[in-house]
């Protein structure tokens, strides 16, 4: 039973995963088909819940590795702290990589250059080497490219710091020590504490500026620290705020601990776990609706009602999975998702670095050169298509269709990379 639903995690993370492939990587990001894009603001679309449901997934295999409320003691924290610091530094290179320079070189010898380091950084992070070196290479990485933020070299005077990854180790760290360190019912008061906590501070701390909290775009409290913390280091579009900011994440690690729970739920419930996941997840999904009328449901600022509505939905699809996967036919589905499943890490590093590095290579085309990525869209599915968002949906596909050729050639040789 235990391996089913270790099985079923997998398959909903290689769902996960391929989701967000797909939605990261459109031909054309004016022709993208409502749902694969993030609500312009409050609200929730399928694109909303990739980020959530891969929090929640880390949360929810956690019980099958770690014991709850079994302490902390010093392996334990630096274990945790060097899985953290290894996430955050693979996130925080992503935004390193377009920054770089060596001397004056340009064009396709420097991303070459470029590519050489993102492989010895993916094998500093990845490989399997004894913790005092996984620990010590993980602070060293990351005093480095935090130094260089705030060297006052102007390349890097702009680089992004927070992220997807960035969350996401940070979102681990204090998750796994609130496992570890509490028993069930602090673990719930933690959590209520972080939401109801997060809400009062949004709606009732005043901005310096204003006389009350708000939930808007770039003039919340959220947005305030992040500019005020970390000037010149944030989302580019922006610049004065970031999506995966400070105050956002505390609310985030209540996501996790939903995920872990779960697990918890699925050690425990045997052939019912599917029923108590709908019906929870129905309750969370209700609550968060019903929260939202006063703090919104929103992905940006990771309100405490997209907390609810988001883990209820991963409860919600998590079952599906359970029901439909249980018996684990159709088996080339089935091996084909968990493929999917079992390298996230490297996924997510490989299809930040590839774009990057194939749309700095430029291709002559009539008067002007187009990245080489934007070339193969244009000249290769844009005319095969009437509808433009059709071939930039072809085009997120064909990458998908790219990295399962690469995760096929990865599982064929029992590779997997963990952090």
């Amino acid at each position: 039973m235990e391996k089913q639903r270790v099985t079923s995690i997998d398959i909903f993370r290689g769902l996960t995963m391929m989701l967000m492939t797909i939605v990261n990587n459109p031909g054309d990001w004016g022709n993208v088909y409502a749902p694969l894009l993030h609500a312009e603001w409050h609200g929730a679309t399928p694109t909303d819940m990739v980020f959530p449901f891969f929090v929640f997934i880390m949360g929810t295999a956690m019980p099958f590795s770690t014991n709850e409320n079994s302490g902390i003691d010093g392996s334990n924290f630096l274990k945790i702290l060097t899985r953290s610091l290894r996430i955050f530094n693979l996130g925080l290179f992503l935004n390193f990589f377009s920054k770089i320079k060596i001397g004056y070189l340009e064009g396709t010898p420097l991303v070459l250059i470029k590519l050489i380091i993102s492989i010895l950084v993916a094998y500093v992070l990845l490989g399997n080497f004894k913790p005092k070196v996984k620990l010590y290479s993980a602070i060293g990485l990351f005093l480095l490219m935090i130094g260089l933020c705030f060297s006052g070299i102007e390349t890097y005077a702009s680089v992004r710091i927070p992220g997807v990854l960035q969350r996401i180790g940070i979102v681990y760290f204090f998750a796994a020590l609130i496992f570890l360190g509490l028993d069930f019912r602090k673990q719930i008061l933690a959590s209520v504490i972080l939401l109801l906590g997060y809400w009062a501070a949004m709606a009732l701390i005043p901005i310096p500026g204003q006389t009350t909290g708000n939930y808007e775009i770039g003039t919340n409290l959220a947005a305030w620290l992040d500019n005020y913390l970390l000037p010149g280091h944030l989302w580019a579009t922006s610049k004065t705020w970031d999506p995966e900011g400070i105050l956002s994440t505390f609310p985030a690690i209540v996501t996790a601990l939903l995920g872990i729970w779960t697990g918890k739920l699925l050690q425990n419930k045997g052939t019912t776990s599917f029923k108590w996941l709908i019906g929870l997840g129905v309750v969370l999904i209700v609550a968060g609706k019903v929260w939202g009328f006063i703090f919104p449901i929103n992905k940006a600022l990771w309100t405490s009602s997209y907390v609810l509505f988001a883990g209820g939905c991963a409860m919600v699809v998590l079952a599906a999975v359970e029901v439909i996967f249980k018996s684990g036919k159709p088996k080339g589905l089935v091996k084909f998702l968990i493929m999917w499943g079992v390298n996230p890490m490297i996924v997510f590093y490989g299809s930040g670095i590839i774009p990057r590095a194939l749309n700095a290579i430029k291709i002559p085309s009539g008067e002007e050169s187009l990245a080489l990525l934007e070339y193969f869209y244009e000249k290769a599915l844009v005319s095969i298509f009437n509808n433009p968002m059709n071939s930039s949906l072809a085009y997120a596909i064909s990458y998908l269709v790219f990295w399962s050729v690469i995760l096929y050639f990865l599982d064929r040789r029992k590779l997997v990379f963990k952090v």
